[in-house]
């Protein structure tokens, strides 16, 4: 089964049924008077943690979750049936944040616990209810109260005393192996962990339960690697062991990886107690492990252990002092810890990686990771655009000359069609003159030229 550790979901309660308009009609009786049944309630939105279940897989195909809404009132003062619930069940340890991941609404942490996340609306009234000594005939009737709808968020948290944390292949599912019978895959070359592992330790004859998450990376808060979700799920244990690859050129390098980004996280990690395990000491010399064990305590000013997961060396006295300060902590508090509401980002678009140069980044405006290849293609776009634009500003420029070209020229045709047409009109007044100074021939008893 694959682990699903959060969702987002809708919720929907059944709006109330419709309440009736009738009249009783019997024979013998004159006056029946108004008789409409009210509407039914809508069903409720119950949220149940289930014993048995460590995933929430089930709510990533289904998102949309309604009650079914109150049936209509009936003649005869008949009401309506109720709405049939709608139950998510989901595992314990379970948190139901609003939309925007801010604040915890119902957090679920004991097997068979129910809560009624979102009630149903009231049926509405028949026209019974609107009877009155003036108007003893009311055809009015309440149509009933809608239901109430939200967009949440399953955020699952497992519930554990220790948790492990470290940088990948510090030997975190070794330690979870050797201590435990869990079976976290374990291999000879370096991978990490993609999913959560819980697992139940027996120290002498007391028993506590230890959660193994995946190795964190520096910038995981910004969502580098597999981010720091999975972070949520040692939030409500009572004592962190950080495991410390031995084999590391700088320890202290990191240490402080793993407590920037318990800091960056927020929540209440950064001040829960801490045992630093220095790891794989069996791969190590003397003068090593000396050497690296007082940089560390130099660093962290706490404890540090020595242990080998592989060999088991050190082991037993690392549990030892896990389950010592799990005891107290219970004595003080015996209650589940109950974890603050933390943000988590989603992860990129499948095939997108966030760059070195953290060009690439979360947009809480618009809900959606901006940066990256869709900013260089941006860019792009932006600049092709630009482009464009200067290629049409010099058409434009080009076609305002050609047009001034053309008017150029108009004017000079329009000019010389007025010189030809001056000089025909003073070739005509010439013409005119010659002929008025010209004699006169007698033309009359005479017969005209025959051609």
């Amino acid at each position: 089964m694959k682990f699903l550790d959060q969702a987002k979901v809708f919720l929907k309660s059944g709006d109330g049924g419709p309440g009736a308009v009738a009249f009783r009609r019997e024979k013998f009786i004159e006056f029946g008077g108004p008789d409409g049944g009210d509407g039914g309630r809508g069903g409720d939105v119950v949220i149940e943690a289930a014993e048995g279940l460590n995933t929430l897989i089930d709510y990533r195909y289904k998102q949309h979750f309604k009650a079914q809404r109150g049936h209509h009132g009936m003649g005869s003062n008949r009401n309506g049936a109720r709405g049939a619930d709608v139950v998510l069940r989901v595992p314990v340890g379970t948190q139901i944040l609003d939309e925007n991941q801010e604040t915890v609404l119902c957090d679920l942490t004991e097997p068979g616990q129910r809560r009624v996340f979102l009630r149903g609306g009231d049926g509405g009234a028949g026209n019974a209810h609107f009877k009155t000594p003036t108007n003893r005939a009311p055809r009015k009737f309440h149509p009933g109260w809608p239901g109430q709808e939200q967009w949440v968020w399953l955020r699952l948290k497992l519930i554990a005393d220790a948790g492990l944390l470290g940088l990948p292949n510090a030997g975190k599912s070794t330690f979870l192996a050797a201590t435990t019978a869990a079976k976290p895959k374990i291999a000879d070359y370096p991978f990490t962990t993609l999913t959560p592992n819980l697992g139940v330790v027996r120290a002498g004859d007391e028993e506590f339960v230890i959660a193994d998450i995946p190795g964190l990376i520096e910038g995981a808060h910004e969502g580098h690697g597999l981010g720091d979700r999975f972070l949520g799920h040692v939030e409500r244990s009572r004592i962190l062991l950080h495991l410390i690859d031995g084999t590391a050129e700088d320890v202290v390098a990191s240490y402080r990886t793993i407590r920037n980004e318990l800091n960056a996280y927020g929540g209440n990690l950064a001040d829960k107690l801490e045992v630093i395990g220095l790891n794989k000491a069996d791969a190590l010399l003397d003068e090593e492990i000396e050497e690296k064990k007082a940089a560390l305590e130099a660093e962290s000013g706490a404890e540090v252990m020595i242990l080998s997961g592989a060999t088991g060396q050190g082991v037993q006295q690392v549990l030892y002092r896990l389950l010592t300060v799990i005891k107290e902590s219970k004595a003080e508090d015996p209650d589940v810890i109950h974890a603050p509401a933390t943000r988590s980002l989603p992860r990129p678009p499948v095939g997108q990686k966030l760059p070195d140069d953290g060009e690439m980044h979360w947009d809480d405006e618009i809900g959606e990771w901006v940066g990256g290849d869709d900013a260089d293609e941006a860019f792009d776009d932006e600049e092709h655009e630009g482009e464009e634009a200067a290629l049409a500003e010099d058409e434009l420029e080009d076609g305002e000359l050609e047009d001034g070209d053309d008017s150029e020229s108009d004017e000079t045709e329009s000019e010389d069609a007025e010189s030809d047409e001056a000089d025909d009109e003073a070739e005509d007044s010439e013409d005119a003159e010659d002929q008025d100074g010209a004699p006169q021939k007698d033309t009359n008893g005479t017969k005209p030229d025959v051609v």
